[in-house]
């Protein structure tokens, strides 16, 4: 089989208040937490979609990311064939804690579902997934740090058996309301921005 050489498309990094997109502050608060900014940016961007308000944070943050990537080059209407490639290194222990919180005092036994729907990462890839109609490959893996090799190649192998145009892959780490996404869109479209960056080099900028 022949391997087509791949291209990053698009990028975006939210952290410390603000949103970068391929390069550019599209979005910035003054200090604040990460719920706060969110409600903000959600706002701002005049996203429609009110399920967002019951998402944990983790699932935000990877919403939003994806949301300003996908939303102009996908369509509600038909399914699209982008693959979901996401990792983090606190799997979804910022909402266990909460969860675990609920159960442990006795004398005030409240277990949440709606905390409890949140206690897997991969619940993110799911809400991107109704979002955008996508019923494409996905995978949630964890890593220590931003293994971009691994998620490069991977990316890669998706492209070039075909079981994707298009793979949104990505860094989504969420836990003490200390945050960074990074997402970026892969393709085998050759007219791409970003053709001679590498996924390392934009992660770390």
């Amino acid at each position: 089989m022949t391997q087509s050489k791949t291209h990053i498309q698009s990028y975006i990094t939210i952290q410390n208040n603000e949103i970068v997109l391929n390069g550019t502050s599209i979005f910035k608060t003054e200090p604040t937490d990460f719920g706060d900014f969110s409600k903000q940016a959600y706002r701002n961007f005049d996203i429609q979609y009110p399920k967002f308000f019951k998402m944990d944070a983790l699932s935000k943050l990877a919403f939003l990311g994806s949301e300003l990537l996908l939303s102009p080059i996908t369509s509600t209407e038909q399914e699209n064939n982008i693959a979901l490639v996401l990792a983090n290194k606190s799997s979804s222990l910022d909402t266990d804690v909460k969860y675990q919180e609920s159960i442990s005092d006795k004398e005030n036994y409240f277990p949440s579902p709606a905390v409890f729907v949140y206690t897997l990462p991969n619940i993110c890839l799911g809400e991107i997934s109704i979002r955008h109609q996508l019923k494409s490959e996905n995978s949630f893996f964890i890593f220590e740090d931003f293994n971009t090799e691994f998620m490069s190649n991977y990316s890669d192998i998706l492209l070039n058996t075909n079981k994707a145009d298009m793979v949104l892959c990505g860094w989504v780490e969420f836990f003490n309301d200390s945050y960074k996404a990074f997402l970026c869109t892969i393709s085998k479209d050759e007219n791409a921005t970003y053709k001679n960056e590498n996924i390392n080099t934009l992660y770390n900028k």
